[in-house]
């Protein structure tokens, strides 16, 4: 009678090794990793602070894709530094910082935010400011940035409740997008937009409420949002030129934040 073959799944061989399963207690704390998308704007460090406040290890991210206002690359040391400072406990969660070079994707696009261009109205109904695909293959880069450093949760500033009508900041956009990329590198993981259904006015609330008067006043003195690059004129909000239309979505908020409405 013939033995019977073998069952590697029954039977011991000293020789074979089978390899483990990632253990509980790593998923548990890639579970607790986040990465924030971090331009140095208003948006992306008030995120950076809901991100700290949320989660035991978070990283940042931006990039330099030949933005007209690359100040804001500028920003972002003294801004994270800042923010991290408002708290002890975040300053122990705050992780390591990356640069991403998209020099290329700057090459591609035609538009007042990559040249030097009068910003205005287009065609089809959005601003000539909007980057075709900027935040899809911003948010990929991110997803695999956070695959090599296991993280699972990506944070974006994106927000369609006052914004200047980019399609790549809708909520369907990004939850498409997370569908994608969770199929293209077999992954779990979560794009969180924090921003997505609140106003600035709303947005300068949440700062508050995260870090008070302190990290509103960080926020509002450090970070850039002004799509020409202008540092040089400060006003009741922030720096910036305060004619273009980050500036004037970050004046109005203020405005409305003030006031309390």
């Amino acid at each position: 009678m013939a033995a019977e073959p073998a069952n590697p799944q029954t039977d011991r061989n000293p020789l074979m090794t089978i390899p483990a399963s990632p253990s509980a207690s790593h998923q548990a704390a890639r579970n607790r990793r986040a990465l924030v998308l971090f331009s140095g704007g208003q948006d992306s460090a008030t995120c950076l602070a809901w991100a700290l406040h949320h989660f035991d290890h978070v990283e940042t991210v931006g990039f330099a894709y030949g933005q007209r206002h690359a100040v804001e690359l500028e920003c972002r040391t003294t801004l994270r530094q800042s923010i991290s400072a408002q708290n002890p406990a975040w300053a122990e969660k705050l992780g390591e910082d990356h640069t991403i070079d998209l020099a290329s994707l700057g090459a591609l696009s035609d538009t007042a935010l990559t040249r030097d261009a009068e910003i205005s109205m287009g065609e089809n109904g959005l601003p000539n400011t909007f980057v075709p695909g900027r935040n899809l293959i911003f948010l990929t880069f991110a997803a695999a940035l956070a695959f090599r450093r296991s993280i699972r949760h990506i944070i974006t500033g994106v927000c369609e409740t006052d914004y200047s009508g980019y399609p790549d900041c809708r909520d369907d956009t990004i939850k498409a997008l997370q569908v994608a990329l969770n199929l293209g590198m077999e992954q779990r993981f979560v794009l969180h937009t924090p921003l997505m259904w609140i106003n600035k006015a709303q947005t300068w609330r949440l700062c508050h409420d995260l870090g008070g008067a302190d990290l509103t006043e960080t926020i509002r003195h450090e970070s850039h949002s002004c799509y020409k690059g202008d540092r040089t004129h400060e006003h009741a909000w922030g720096f910036g030129c305060g004619d273009c239309p980050a500036c004037a979505l970050r004046a109005e908020g203020w405005r409305q934040y003030q006031e309390g409405a």
